[in-house]
């Protein structure tokens, strides 16, 4: 069983482009969605690291940030043909108004689309290898995260389920017992049918008891079972409203409201299961 929150990240140092970092953070969701916050030039890689998660997770909304930590050596460039044009018609300028003096080195500079700077282009089969490694490795720490907060989800599911199988066994008994007693106080089974018509619970108790067996087995399994846990979660409040709703007696309605409560967590649980 895995947790839908977790947090994974790796670095490694490479040379020209500095301290690569990847961070992974997953939180709950219905579906898997991944969320890229990259640098410059590493948009090509996207598809290739969110076919990676892939491998590893099924639900969640999963933040991938990769940064880099010391810049990658930066060029200097200069559009001499730009500067040329600008020269030439300083050049023209000077002549007609006769100026004497020609702009400075540092003035040329700084006139627009001159001096630039740019970083190399970022080649995906060159840094894909090393970055993939980096990915796996925050995966696997994200997984393992996700499993540690999975095991102490699934001990606390494990006593609730355990807890809500108890009371209905009490319920179970109770109406029984209260319901032997109230037939007995009629005197015509035309009355008795008439009450059962309305009251008679035996059924959502059984399948009450069914969808907890069910939950019980299925929190177990190690595969993605979250949003069946949620669905027979839903089915399990389901049962409690009916019975609470049909029964006359006021012990058994005074359990079912605290077996609601029970549910009401476990769903909640549940739902941050992948």
């Amino acid at each position: 069983m895995q947790s839908m929150t977790g947090f994974g990240s790796k670095e490694v140092e490479m040379p020209s482009f500095g301290k690569i970092s990847v961070e992974l953070r997953s939180t709950n969701h219905k579906f898997l969605e991944t969320v890229f916050h990259l640098p410059e030039g590493f948009l090509c890689l996207e598809d290739k690291i969110k076919k990676e998660i892939e491998i590893k997770i099924k639900r969640g909304r999963l933040v991938c940030a990769i940064t880099i930590n010391g810049s990658r050596n930066p060029n200097v460039f200069i559009n001499k043909a730009l500067l040329k044009s600008y020269i030439a018609t300083l050049d023209g300028v000077k002549k007609q108004f006769h100026i004497k003096e020609g702009p400075s080195i540092d003035t040329l500079v700084h006139l627009p689309g001159v001096l630039s700077l740019g970083e190399h282009k970022i080649q995906s089969s060159s840094i894909w290898p090393k970055l993939r490694v980096l990915v796996k490795g925050a995966l696997d720490e994200l997984v393992k995260t996700r499993k540690k907060e999975g095991k102490a989800t699934y001990v606390h599911l494990k006593v609730r389920a355990g807890q809500l199988q108890s009371s209905l066994e009490i319920v179970k008994a109770r109406f029984k017992k209260a319901l032997k007693d109230k037939l007995n106080a009629f005197n015509t089974d035309e009355e008795r049918a008439s009450f059962l018509k309305d009251t008679d619970v035996s059924e959502e108790i059984e399948r009450l008891a069914f969808h907890i067996k069910n939950f019980k087995n299925k929190i177990s399994k190690s595969e993605p079972i979250g949003k069946e846990l949620d669905f027979i979660a839903q089915e399990m409040q389901r049962e409690a409203n009916t019975l609470a709703a049909k029964t006359f007696d006021v012990a058994i309605s005074g359990r079912v409201v605290q077996m609601k409560g029970q549910i009401e967590k476990i769903r909640e649980q549940a739902q941050n299961i992948e």
